[in-house]
């Protein structure tokens, strides 16, 4: 059969983070620091909510957007929080933030349209902007601490005068360096965005995982041309419940729900009362986490940087991305998977995540203490004996 499957879909590949999980998975006593996974439980007033919902039949279906209470609790939450204007019209809930970026950028990109996006990044952005027909440009932010800055921005579109530049990402707390923006900081990006005319899709997902200060979202800034990620995933321990929030103009919305419905219809019915239940009443849920999160992140950075290791300053998530040690060499997937066999630890190659990303690792501290203890345990071990 000539043309079997879809040229853009045959181009991009699985996540390699997902590929060398699975891969470092198959080794015996393997201490997994890969996934942004929380190792805490789901809370409990959440999922007696669920259960609820069960037990009162509401598993029919719902709005595509969401159950309007449920759009009226988000967006007074994320108002109250982040001191936002948003109305319930203008939240759709999504199946995590992930389908959450696929409908934003399928509402926005049309053939030829290019994209910015920072690096190193989570490898999820360039592959959804290519399969609705984007184009990518990468800003590799190594040299600037892992933050865009309002001149390297402007070099961009110095440098790409032949491109159609439509929308900036830029995700914050970031994954994978942890490093987040001030509001100064914002103002400044958000000034070159509103001179070029260009949307920015903000991945804020680890918002409430923001260890000093108070988190800024873009949104509070130029509303008008933002496009706002977020879900109970991190903040909630709910991962598994694929609940996610996508907010904008009045106008990108009634857009956007024509995208999200033709993907997925709704979310699912139990875990939109669920979400509810967390909008309305776990205000706090994430308070216990942040600061056992904190706690972690103090002791494997110490770890880390004793065995020889430098990493930009985490100030949000759960990541630390490490420069490898210098007599360890600078190819990063060589470096896991010899620290996978070696050691019996795996980490992510700073490779996957795009320019300025090799050299480095990365390393999710939301696992057990206990894990993290033993898991720093060895790698000391196994940088030590080279």
């Amino acid at each position: 059969m000539e043309n079997k499957f879809n040229h853009k879909i045959e181009k991009i590949a699985v996540s390699s983070i997902r590929q060398f999980d699975a891969e470092a998975s198959a080794i015996p006593g393997i201490i997994k620091l890969t996934l942004g996974e929380p190792d805490f439980n789901t809370p409990e007033h959440i999922k007696e909510a669920a259960k609820k919902a069960i037990d009162d039949n509401l598993s029919h279906y719902t709005p595509n957007a969401g159950i309007p209470e449920l759009r009226e609790a988000t967006a007074a939450y994320f108002n109250e929080k982040y001191n936002l204007h948003y109305k319930p019209s203008q939240v759709i809930t999504t199946i995590g933030a992930t389908e959450g970026i696929a409908t934003a950028l399928q509402t926005i990109m049309n053939p030829g349209d290019t994209l910015i996006m920072p690096t190193p990044v989570f490898p999820i952005y360039a592959p959804i902007s290519e399969i609705n027909d984007g184009n990518v440009v990468t800003v590799d932010t190594s040299a600037d601490g892992f933050v865009l800055t309002p001149e390297r921005l402007r070099r961009v579109f110095d440098e790409n005068k032949d491109k159609h530049f439509k929308v900036l990402v830029l995700v914050f707390p970031s994954n994978p360096t942890g490093v987040t923006y001030s509001k100064e900081q914002l103002q400044a990006i958000a000034d070159v965005c509103v001179e070029k005319d260009i949307w920015v899709l903000c991945d804020e997902i680890y918002a409430e995982l923001t260890y000093s200060g108070t988190h800024t979202s873009m949104a509070e800034i130029i509303p008008e041309r933002t496009l706002l990620l977020s879900g109970l995933s991190k903040s909630h321990a709910m991962t598994g419940w694929r609940i996610g929030y996508l907010f904008g103009p009045q106008d990108f919305v009634d857009q956007a729900v024509k995208s999200h419905q033709y993907m997925v219809t709704a979310p699912v019915t139990n875990a939109q009362y669920a979400a509810l239940e967390a909008m309305k009443n776990g205000k706090h849920d994430s308070d216990v986490m942040k600061a056992e999160y904190l706690r972690r992140r103090d002791f494997v950075k110490k770890e880390l940087e004793e065995a020889g290791f430098e990493m930009a300053s985490p100030d949000g998530a759960f990541y630390l991305f490490a420069k490898i040690p210098a007599k360890c060499g600078t190819d990063s997937w060589k470096f896991v998977r010899d620290l996978a066999k070696g050691a019996r630890v795996a980490l992510i190659p700073g490779a996957s995540f795009g320019p300025g990303g090799e050299g480095y690792v990365r390393l999710s501290y939301a696992a057990s203490m206990e894990s993290l203890q033993e898991a720093t345990k060895r790698i000391k071990e196994y940088v030590n004996t080279l």
